[in-house]
């Protein structure tokens, strides 16, 4: 056979072949146990905690729409199961789990405020965090770690922190909404006091403050006193000069009585204008202030914007490492890495025999 000609291994030869290399063989697969077997009792347990919750939309958990008696509504939109799986993959959350339970000191990662630090903490927080949407619709929040109390505070503490960031998305325009009202009423709140002075002013100066019982009053007045003065001038009882006074007292402004049919004409519709016009203030004020107090309240209320199925909880069995599949993997990759070795051996000395 030429030397550049191709080799093929037979079922028998093969057998041989392993039939010489089986002690070694063996002795490499046992060395692989037994080092695997260190190995894999030497890794700590790691015991995962999940928390398993239901985004709701932020217009359903606005608690404006639940004071008018609108329902807390769970949302499964795209959107929103995106929109919560994005702030739970976000950076400023990561840093704040790493800075509230001093994971720096927990992975043994140096002391915080160096960028190897940081960096080391955070790879592997990310390491064992993870957020997924599942096939029903929900978010699962897993994370891993050695303590198993940890492991569950932290999960918790994540879906705290994301249902906190979830609501501050709808917070800035409420509070811009909030501000608008203030406005409104202060504005609706100055145009009352500003009508209800030009009211008192006018009541002052035509003497006008009660319309219907004032001018039942005066009519009657006045045709009683035009009554007498008429019987004092026919020649009944009466001073006529003094009668004659008062009905002019009575109708005419200049005489300089409060309450006279002069003024009370000139100013009756000044005075009911404005007295309409402050009523409808008074009703719009009422109204905005309100509104006002009613925003101030639904902003200072947090109302969840997650529905938690599942809290995470110490998990009760190990969920790594897999002792058994290490040793199990770590013999039967040393088996084949040093079969195939044991073949390139066997070809290279067969070649050099056919060349010699």
């Amino acid at each position: 056979m030429s030397p550049d000609s191709p080799f093929v291994f037979s079922v028998a030869s093969l057998r041989a072949i392993f039939d010489r290399w089986k002690y070694l063989l063996g002795l490499a697969a046992a060395l692989a146990a037994v080092g695997s077997i260190v190995v894999a009792l030497s890794l700590p347990n790691v015991y995962s905690s999940t928390a398993i919750f239901l985004p709701t939309s932020p217009q359903s958990a606005d608690p404006d729409r639940l004071v008018e008696g609108s329902k807390l509504e769970i949302g499964v939109r795209p959107e929103d199961l995106d929109r919560v799986v994005t702030i739970g993959q976000s950076l400023p959350l990561a840093e704040l789990m790493v800075r509230r339970f001093n994971l720096y000191q927990h992975y043994q990662v140096g002391p915080p405020g160096t960028d190897k630090a940081e960096n080391s903490a955070l790879g592997e927080f990310n390491s064992n965090f993870s957020i997924v949407h599942n096939e029903r619709d929900a978010i699962e929040l897993t994370f891993r770690d050695r303590d198993k109390k940890l492991a569950a505070a932290v999960a918790n503490a994540m879906v705290t922190a994301i249902d906190s960031v979830n609501q501050q998305l709808t917070y800035e325009n409420r509070r811009q909404v909030l501000a608008l009202y203030q406005q409104r009423s202060a504005r609706i709140g100055a145009s009352y006091e500003a009508v209800r002075r030009q009211l008192l002013a006018a009541r002052r100066r035509y003497g006008v403050y009660g319309l219907e019982q004032q001018g039942r009053y005066l009519a009657k007045e006045i045709i009683e006193t035009q009554k007498e003065l008429n019987l004092a001038e026919g020649g009944g009882p009466g001073n006529a000069v003094a009668l004659r006074r008062a009905l002019r007292g009575l109708t005419q402004a200049e005489m300089g009585n409060p309450i006279n049919l002069e003024n009370i004409t000139l100013g009756a519709d000044s005075v009911s204008l404005l007295t309409s016009r402050l009523a409808d203030l008074q009703s719009r004020l009422v109204g905005s202030q309100a509104a006002f107090e009613q925003a101030e309240i639904s902003l200072r209320t947090r109302v969840s914007s997650l529905y938690l199925v599942q809290k995470a909880y110490p998990a009760t069995r190990k969920s790594g490492p897999f002792r058994t599949l290490i040793v199990l993997g770590s013999v039967l990759g040393t088996l084949a890495a040093s079969a195939v070795l044991v073949l390139l051996l066997e070809l290279y000395r067969r070649r050099q025999r056919l060349a010699a």
